[in-house]
């Protein structure tokens, strides 16, 4: 049995915190989605190649000490072939601005992908939104939060944090449930 329950009829998962490890996410709903036996047009393929990639980030993280790892965007969402995962980590403040974990985690990773400076970001082909450097390796972005604004308001438009902004539709504000990644 999954720890992931079905869509609602949003399209979305129900409000809460589902604690899964990557075994577990990958054979829940999220990659083989609602109907298993008839996918229609659902990019199972697509969604496993996504994990895989974001579990290299996660585990560069992990090896840097950060351990509270959430996931959302349109991967936890009804649909067939999501563009990307989005994500949060928490992490200490200091560390943050300082520049530590920035730097072990470039360390880490081949591709040197770890900023969140604006004028890293770089435009893709048919997307608006320039993207970070580790989007355009891994279709994955993961930022961090250390109480910090995450860019988004709520419908009143008051700054919401990476965690009330990820547990609900941008678009609608309709809450949704979240992935936390948890060890194997």
């Amino acid at each position: 049995m999954s720890k992931i329950p079905d869509f609602n009829d949003r399209g979305l998962l129900p409000p809460g915190d589902y604690e899964v490890t990557f075994g577990e996410l990958r054979n829940s709903i999220l990659v083989h989605g609602p109907n298993p036996q008839n996918p229609g047009t659902w990019d199972a393929r697509w969604r496993l190649k996504l994990i895989d990639n974001c579990e290299i980030l996660v585990n560069q993280l992990r090896r840097t000490g950060i351990t509270e790892i959430f996931l959302n965007g349109s991967f936890v969402e009804e649909k067939d072939h999501p563009n990307d995962i989005d994500g949060y980590f928490e992490c200490d403040f200091s560390a943050f601005v300082s520049g530590q974990i920035q730097r072990e985690l470039n360390k880490i990773d081949e591709h040197k992908v770890w900023t969140w400076d604006r004028n890293s970001r770089r435009a893709y082909r048919g997307y608006v939104k320039k993207q970070l450097p580790m989007w355009h390796i891994y279709r994955v972005e993961l930022y961090p939060h250390y109480g910090n604004p995450s860019g988004l308001t709520d419908k009143h438009g008051n700054p919401m944090t990476f965690p009330a902004a990820f547990r609900c539709k941008r678009s609608s504000g309709t809450p949704k449930g979240i992935v936390k990644i948890v060890s194997e």
